[in-house]
């Protein structure tokens, strides 16, 4: 009696639980989410057992726990049976007439799937978890895998390497963006515009979102297309297989999402990286800015004291390589190669500071190695074929049976081919057969020229724009593998995995990424592994529970604001969504970088809690007359900002971009933090008829209080004097002094102006009263003038900004 009344109680909730759908015969808990399963395995439910709020979406083509794919066709399950007495799911696919077993493992915040049993493996190409669709559509976390809305969040994790997050779309496995037209949370970008989401583990939908997993049967060879290549062979690839495949679901309230991710980790036994015994996704120090200079042991002294002057722990070599491959180091800086890291390593260290090194992953240069004098035979191919007729070392047009793999002409920065132990380039094929490779160099790269037999293997090489090889999975894993022996070695502390998508040529996308930077994971020390900084070019499902950040932004194509600057935005919303620290990207500073934008920038470091690099060089520290200044600036910006100085309305006003602040010391735990409206103007030379004004006139809002007008002047293509500034049609200042191209002429407050160099370096000053640039608070009236040395397409530039109050911040 007791038992039956207990299954009735049991049958009543699941009927509270799931309303009137009577198909959802299996229920189970996953954190603070119940899963509901009808007798097919159809998801019916997904629901938040606090609110008891549904958020299953539902259609009429609901999809299953687990679907397989055979002949490029999907099959969902027929039948949903639970093994009795165990917590095992039975799959049946009658069509193909397969069966499957899922064994199912109830953890107090999460949920275990794993396939443990499947019949006609071979034949299978893959299994497809879910997907998992849900009517959550306001925050979606593609990369990591979870959407969530104000209330309740769900998510789906990978637990092996082999399940792949997201949908099989592409078959060489490679993970696609996706512009999709949706919000943000930044106050300075538009409120609709298309957004960049990286991967699909989570995917938005009209509805709402998907979340899904997948794992690919990589037992045969597979022809597929990637990397710019309508043809390229993916070898069969010895592993696991399909079975064991392996995913974790779980439901929580959004706060709680970063806790039930770390317990995931350590009770699943993923990679769990940590900074100064702090899990690197939670570790202050995972958004620390860096210092980008080249050194070597004649220099590294010199770049030590530049890191320590900027306030930063972490210096940044961009490229130290004589050779990608083997990853030798240049003999001019390092004389005894990765033993002179080590010397420059144990230096920073006694003086507190970190060195790392840029990588570009699994790109191979022409003088490594494993190119010349022999190249290696896991250099990555696209395709092979064979010579029809013997070659002596001197042919220069080589007949082979079949160009598919030769011909593809879109990504093929080398035309190089390999036969044997000889690298061969060529210029091009022939339109008609007989195929004919034209116009070949032989004995390309160092390799040597040699005869060849009729019927010898010839194979197209895979190769990358910057002019470099690729490997396949075994030549990436040991090459991976020696970067980290490099990194044990030299005790090397932060890198960055560019160009990581370079992993595409083992012809496993994704797959291949991940395998080589695991490589390298596994492969570390703990001394290392447990306290290293890592980014990449791409960042991946899996991948996320080992990479530090990623730190997107370059500027090398436009000015210090401008180069990327919206892009840079957006990555911040994407990092918010994902759970990953965030970082602004590259900045340089040259010998012209003002303090205004190098503040422009820390605001903006500040506002977003992120880091930053800066590219730059003693050299151009000190061409730069504000030099030591803007050092100053970034060490009291910086330790503000990793001390939690700024309040959350502080960082929310220093989103905006158009917005400028600057902080300055008061004591050694506090600053004053000053806003200013900043506006600009341009004046340009106009030719009018005789008498008519040239002068301009502008309008000027003074958001702050009554106060002397600060502002910049700089000219464009003209030498400029006789300048004058007139406000509201009553004060004028008359300006005793020329302004050259390149030159800058600065009021700041105070009884002078300065005329700097294009450097920043002082040239003169002249006096100025400050009560005629006396500005009160609300509309104004500046006219400006000048005589321009040019006679076309000249102008003044203006930049005018007046001090709101300072606000008091501090470590708490």
């Amino acid at each position: 009696m007791k038992n039956k009344a207990l299954k009735i109680v049991t049958f009543c909730l699941l009927v509270l639980i799931f309303g009137c759908n009577k198909h959802a015969d299996n229920v189970y808990q996953a954190g603070n989410l119940n899963i509901g399963f009808d007798s097919q395995g159809k998801i019916t439910g997904l629901i938040d057992t606090d609110k008891n709020t549904e958020y299953a979406y539902t259609s009429n083509d609901p999809k299953s726990i687990l679907a397989i794919r055979v002949n490029g066709n999907l099959e969902y399950p027929a039948s949903f049976d639970i093994k009795e007495g165990e917590e095992t799911i039975m799959l049946s696919y009658p069509k193909n007439g397969v069966e499957a077993e899922v064994k199912v493992i109830k953890k107090e915040r999460y949920l275990t799937f794993e396939l443990t049993s499947i019949t006609k493996e071979n034949d299978i190409e893959l299994v497809l978890w879910g997907p998992f669709e849900t009517n959550i559509k306001e925050t979606i976390g593609e990369t990591v895998g979870v959407v969530r809305n104000k209330d309740f969040s769900i998510g789906i994790q990978a637990l092996n390497k082999r399940t792949l997050g997201g949908y099989p779309t592409n078959e060489d496995d490679s993970t696609p963006s996706y512009d999709i037209f949706g919000t943000t949370s930044l106050v300075d970008i538009a409120d609709s515009l298309n957004i960049l989401y990286r991967g699909h583990t989570a995917l938005p939908k009209d509805y709402g979102s998907s979340l899904q997993a997948y794992t690919r049967n990589r037992n045969k060879e597979r022809i597929v297309a990637t990397m710019g290549h309508d043809h390229y062979v993916a070898p069969a690839f010895k592993e696991e297989g399909i079975v064991g495949s392996k995913i974790a679901l779980f439901g929580c309230e959004p706060e709680e999402v970063l806790n039930t991710l770390e317990v995931i980790e350590l009770e699943e036994g993923l990679p769990h990286p940590t900074i100064d015994g702090v899990w690197s996704k939670r570790a202050k120090t995972a958004t620390a800015a860096y210092l980008i200079q080249d050194f070597g042991t004649s220099t590294i002294d010199a770049a030590i004291a530049l890191t320590k002057k900027a306030g930063l722990q972490y210096l940044y070599h961009s490229g130290p390589f004589l050779n990608w491959g083997h990853f030798d180091l240049h003999k001019d800086a390092f004389p005894g190669n990765w033993d002179s890291m080590k010397e420059c390593v144990d230096k920073a260290e006694q003086e507190g500071i970190k060195l790392g090194a840029h990588t570009l992953s699994n790109f191979i240069t022409t003088n490594d190695p494993y190119v010349t004098p022999n190249p290696d035979e896991r250099l990555a191919k696209v395709g092979s074929s064979v010579l029809v007729n013997d070659i002596s070392e001197q042919e220069k047009n080589i007949e082979i049976k079949d160009p598919t793999y030769f011909s593809q002409m879109g990504n093929n920065s080398l035309h190089a081919v390999v036969i044997g132990s000889e690298i061969i380039r060529y210029e091009s094929v022939s339109e008609t057969a007989p195929w004919v490779l034209i116009n070949s160099q032989r004995g390309a790269f160092g390799t040597q020229a040699s005869s060849h037999k009729k019927s010898d293997k010839i194979s197209k090489l895979a190769d990358h724009a910057y002019k470099t090889f690729l490997t396949n999975m075994e030549l990436g894993v040991e090459m991976s593998k020696r970067l980290a022996d490099l990194y044990n070695k030299t005790g090397l502390k932060q890198i960055s995995f560019d160009g990581l998508e370079g992993n595409y040529s083992t012809g496993m996308g994704t797959y291949g990424e991940l395998l080589f930077v695991d490589a390298w994971y596994n492969n570390l020390e703990a001394e290392v592994k447990n306290d290293y900084i890592m980014d990449a070019s791409r960042p991946g499902h899996y991948f996320w529970h080992m990479f530090t950040r990623m730190n997107w932004g370059e500027p090398w194509y436009a000015g210090f604001r401008e180069s990327q600057t919206s892009y840079r935005l957006l990555n911040q919303d994407y990092f918010r969504r994902n759970f990953i620290p965030c970082m602004l990207g590259w900045f340089s500073m040259r010998d012209n970088t003002s303090l205004e934008d190098i503040e422009w920038m820390l605001a903006r470091s500040a506002a977003f809690d992120a880091g930053y690099a800066l590219v730059t060089s003693v050299d151009l520290v000190k061409k730069n007359g504000f030099g030591d200044a803007i050092l100053e600036k970034i060490k009291e910006w910086e330790k503000a900002r990793l001390g939690g100085a700024f309040s959350e309305e502080q960082k929310k006003r220093m989103e905006n971009i158009k917005d400028e602040f600057s902080l300055e010391k008061v004591s050694e735990n506090s600053w004053n933090l000053t806003p200013y409206d900043v506006q600009r103007f341009e004046h340009e030379l106009k030719i009018r008829q005789p008498g008519e004004p040239v002068w301009s006139v502008f309008q000027y809002k003074n958001e702050f209080a009554s106060q002397p007008m600060q502002f910049i002047l700089t000219t464009k293509n003209s030498r400029v004097s006789g300048i004058s500034i007139e406000l509201d049609d009553f004060k004028k200042i008359d300006l005793d002094i020329s302004i050259d191209k390149g030159e800058n002429l600065k009021y700041d407050g105070g009884n002078e102006v300065v005329l700097y160099d294009k450097s920043w370096n002082r040239i003169k000053s002249i006096p100025i009263d400050p009560e005629k640039l006396n500005i009160s608070s609300g509309d104004h009236k500046i006219k400006v003038d000048c005589i321009f040395s040019a006679k076309e397409e000249a102008s003044l530039k203006l930049e005018i900004k007046t001090a709101g109050n300072p606000e008091k911040v501090a470590i708490k």
